[in-house]
């Protein structure tokens, strides 16, 4: 499959000598296309968005391509200098700019990113549509594929076109028809030339009973650990705060007795008499 690299398009004034004295516009369009290591050129001339003249370099000469150039196509090709100019061009400009874009055209990679999620709110039992959402990826070559507990859904499975991020990157929606059951396990798996093995992303069918009792044990769990941490951290405080004075040669700690008042907060220091 050949692959354009390069397009260039420019507006300028030309020679009025061949072409109409009206107002007009006049644009220049340069393609590189690159297969199996050769490289193609064509330049093509057009006077308001109409193209009247191409030069291909696989032909190495200019073609007409309505009546309006055919004297300017006689007139260029009659004249080696500029035939020559123009079929250096596919090395002077395609081969050099592919040389230097091909790192980034042809193996510049990014991983997808993956999300799954329902298209609306709803219970059980009721139809739905599980959306997989892939985008940020590159190349735009991916395949997308949906299981329901391990086999795979060819059925109902509805998909977007490619979509342009306009930053190099790409974006897909993948959609798949559904009557979720309690404990049903939907999976989408991504294959992409930049990972070395799928994406899975899994999405499971939960009552709203189930999912509030699974919150209410995720709620129980980071509160646990919460109250942990500050009794660790009070607990090290404590520690931090006992000093001791030397008796006898040893060091004893001094004991500590709080009292609290309206007012505010108050520390009284007792010395045991040891």
């Amino acid at each position: 499959m050949k692959t354009p690299i390069l397009k260039s398009k420019y507006t300028s004034p030309l020679h009025g000598l061949l072409l109409p004295a009206e107002n007009y516009v006049y644009q220049r369009l340069f393609e590189c296309y690159a297969f199996n290591g050769t490289q193609r050129l064509l330049d093509r001339l057009i006077y308001n968005q109409e193209e009247y003249i191409r030069f291909d370099s696989d032909l190495g000469e200019y073609r007409t391509v309505t009546e309006l150039g055919r004297r300017t196509a006689e007139y260029w090709n009659s004249q080696k200098d500029i035939l020559e100019l123009e079929r250096a061009e596919v090395d002077r400009v395609c081969r050099h700019n592919y040389e230097l874009e091909e790192p980034l055209i042809r193996k510049r990679q990014v991983q997808p990113k993956v999300n799954v999620s329902p298209s609306k709110k709803g219970p059980l039992q009721h139809h739905n549509l599980l959306v997989c959402h892939v985008t940020d990826f590159y190349p735009g070559s991916i395949q997308v594929r949906w299981f329901l507990n391990g086999q795979e859904e060819t059925a109902g499975v509805v998909s977007t076109n490619l979509i342009r991020n306009g930053d190099w990157t790409f974006q897909i929606l993948v959609m798949l028809e559904i009557t979720p059951k309690q404990g049903d396990v939907y999976t989408c798996q991504v294959e992409h030339p930049s990972l070395d093995s799928p994406v899975t992303v899994e999405w499971k069918a939960q009552s709203d009973s189930a999912r509030s009792k699974t919150l209410t044990g995720a709620g129980g769990f980071v509160l646990g650990l919460i109250i942990c941490g500050v009794g660790i951290f009070m607990h090290r405080r404590s520690k931090k705060g006992e000093k001791a004075c030397k008796v006898n040669g040893t060091y004893r700690p001094l004991a500590y007795s709080h009292i609290f008042h309206d007012e505010g907060f108050r520390q009284k220091r007792n010395v045991r008499k040891l």
